[in-house]
């Protein structure tokens, strides 16, 4: 976001399309991603539970008078950061189906509500069928202008590949790591758009960690720096919990497993971790699948943050640079995937055979993908370990493999001899 222009965001198509078809909407994910700038261009009514001075008062109307607070003026109405008042959940349920309209309710917002909305716990009814939830993240690199956009995700699953080129180099992507997809960053002076990721991850381990409601946990902004660059050093990694507690405590013994898990599923509720899961397919051999989630921000930045990384230093561990560069390939397969109704995984086997994302579509075909920042030769090796994996995978039971391909920081999108897909990700898109 620059100024007060707004950039067209993918998900936009998507919430359209919900306002058409369903009664209510809700729009979760991290906070500075996007939600209410979007959220606003759609409704006619905007209730903002966020400034303090008007907060208590739409609260207290809320817990008075439901049925006046959802009907505060015309529809669609915008509820933003409405877990602030989450017992209005029923309600928003009993208007969409007293009407049986669609477009009345938008609600966004940054915390997950645990306490019963989104994991249906105290009786609540969870909407299905009449409130539909998307996920919104932080801009991929298509939506701020630095992917050309020439590859598109759903043209390569139906066989279409329009040999390309891109402009950026490996120092861009250092630069894209560090700066995030934060909209307040885009458009700005470097130095001042390396800030949001910076402010965000202050943010979140000087107040918002300890601010969750259903997770108390007691103020202490050293163990909650330790776990987030702990976080950071695994990133794109499936490591287990005990390896990160371990990394946090140190000659530390206080950091108790049960305080470290309250820590990280305060995380979780905040939208500032988002594991990407492990695909499980059907296998001719007998080899095992690795099921372990692989560690990822919801944006690589907030990791670069947690760690002090500056796109010149990030060159000083080349190990370290792939494992940012994978992730942040995953976070914008997740956006574009999103788009195209596939889902995002992780494949690890017993072999230690891997393929950094698995994009599974709605009909049943599949993609696999390697993120390598490396060398031609590096490309290669990734590209035949792909071509090993599809053909151990049982098509006629898990579903027909779409492509496969292997995202670089290269200028060149081709197709290589063995028939893979060589795409920059300053190339990518839906």
């Amino acid at each position: 976001m620059n100024g007060d222009k707004y950039i067209r965001r993918i998900i936009d198509g998507a919430v359209e399309f919900a306002l058409k078809s369903k009664g209510a909407l809700v729009i979760s994910g991290p906070k500075w991603c996007g939600k209410s700038a979007t959220a606003k261009r759609y409704a006619r009514t905007v209730i903002d539970l966020i400034p303090p001075d008007t907060r208590n008062e739409f609260i207290e109307l809320a817990r008075i008078s439901p049925t006046h607070f959802l009907n505060y003026g015309p529809k669609p109405l915008l509820v933003n950061e409405w877990q602030q008042a989450s017992f209005i959940w029923d309600q928003v349920k009993y208007e969409v189906d007293k009407t049986g309209e669609f477009g009345q309710y938008i609600l966004t917002g940054s915390v997950t509500d645990k306490t019963g909305t989104e994991a249906g716990n105290d009786g609540r009814h969870p909407g299905n069928g009449r409130i539909i939830r998307k996920m919104m993240r932080t801009m991929s690199l298509y939506e701020t202008g630095d992917s050309n956009g020439a590859v598109s995700l759903l043209d390569l699953k139906n066989g279409v590949f329009p040999p390309a080129m891109s402009k950026k180099d490996i120092n861009d992507y250092a630069y894209y790591i560090c700066r995030g997809g934060w909209p307040a960053a885009i458009g700005k002076e470097r130095e001042e758009s390396l800030e949001s990721a910076r402010d965000y991850y202050e943010t979140v381990v000087t107040d918002d960690i300890f601010s969750v409601r259903d997770i108390p946990l007691r103020r202490d902004e050293r163990k909650a720096r330790k776990l987030m660059r702990a976080y950071a050093r695994n990133i794109s990694l499936s490591v287990p919990d005990t390896a990160l507690l371990n990394d946090c405590k140190g000659s530390e013994e206080s950091f108790d497993k049960d305080v470290f898990a309250k820590y990280l599923n305060a995380l979780r509720n905040l939208y500032v971790i988002e594991e990407l899961p492990a695909w499980n397919p059907n296998l001719r051999s007998q080899t095992a699948i690795r099921t372990k989630e692989t560690r990822h921000f919801t944006d690589p930045s907030i990791g670069a943050a947690a760690l002090g990384i500056t796109p010149e230093g990030i060159f000083r561990n080349i190990t370290a640079f792939g494992g940012f560069f994978a992730s942040l390939a995953a976070h914008d397969l997740r956006v574009y995937a999103e788009a195209i109704g596939a889902r995002v995984y992780k494949y690890r086997d017993a072999r230690k055979r891997e393929a950094d994302a698995v994009l599974q579509f709605n009909d049943g075909t599949w993609a696999l993908i390697a993120a390598k920042l490396g060398s031609e030769a590096d490309i290669k090796k990734a590209a035949d370990s792909l071509i090993r994996i599809a053909a151990d995978i049982d098509q006629e039971k898990t579903g027909q493999l779409a492509f496969l391909m292997v995202v670089t920081k290269n200028k060149v999108a081709c197709r290589m001899d063995n028939g893979v897909y060589a795409v920059p990700l300053c190339c990518l898109k839906d």
